[in-house]
């Protein structure tokens, strides 16, 4: 997907079992983000920077969801390790983060495997991708602030 696609109807199932579909954020703005795997150490870095910052989201009308390949279990084992009160979902089949254009071919340590890209997507009220952040800009400690430095126009 690009800036000015919409995103899926049907997002998927979160930790907690809930479904979620992109018109439960109808009016308001979403920060849409893939990670590869909880519970390692850029991910949690990354999800604690967004809950960290998650007010101030909030008050720039945009709501956190995360998704990423682990199961429904892997999911909330890491929601409840790291205090994360927004919805991760559970893709284990690939599906969300295949039809957004995260999915596919990454080099780590030199080798070339197929797994989840890195990438937030800030989604409008009408569930239009505004802005996408490529795997080589998100830097995890800090991705809230590069967010919040976007959306304030920084």
């Amino acid at each position: 997907m690009t800036v000015g696609d919409r995103i899926p109807d049907v997002l998927g199932t979160d930790q907690n079992g809930n479904e979620i579909k992109s018109g439960d954020y109808r009016g308001r703005k979403l920060v849409l983000y893939s990670y590869p795997r909880a519970n390692t150490s850029g991910c949690t870095a990354e999800a604690c920077s967004l809950q960290d910052h998650k007010s101030e989201l909030e008050a720039a009308g945009y709501a956190v969801v995360g998704v990423s390949k682990d199961k429904q279990a892997a999911q909330k084992k890491f929601a409840d390790a790291h205090g994360l009160d927004f919805p991760l979902i559970a893709d284990t089949e690939t599906t969300l983060q295949q039809a957004l254009g995260c999915w596919g071919e990454k080099v780590a340590c030199g080798r070339r495997t197929i797994g989840t890209l890195r990438t937030t997507y800030l989604v409008n009220e009408d569930g239009v991708i505004e802005k996408i952040f490529a795997p080589k800009e998100i830097k995890t400690k800090i991705h809230a602030e590069q967010i919040l430095d976007y959306i304030n126009g920084k």
